[in-house]
């Protein structure tokens, strides 16, 4: 079941980092992706790819909020 869950949280990590320039809610999903990823790596004890996903999935919310941003900015008229 393990095994399901790891596979399950990769595959969710590749779909949503090839479709996350469709809209930034995938971005969201690549994190909670990353996060799964990096449970899964504590879960079997393989501590570097558990910090290493642990990491990307905090660069994926970071960029989620630049997007935001960004967003925000274009809807006020600021970045128009």
């Amino acid at each position: 079941m393990l095994t399901v869950f790891g596979a399950v949280a990769a595959l969710s990590m590749v779909v949503s980092y090839a479709l996350e320039n469709r809209h930034r809610r995938w971005i969201v999903i690549f994190a909670v992706g990353c996060a799964a990823t990096s449970l899964y790596g504590f879960l079997t004890q393989a501590w570097i790819f558990a910090a290493l996903e642990a990491v990307w999935a905090f660069i994926a919310v970071h960029r989620y909020r630049q997007s935001r941003q960004a967003g925000r900015q274009t809807l006020d008229g600021i970045d128009s």
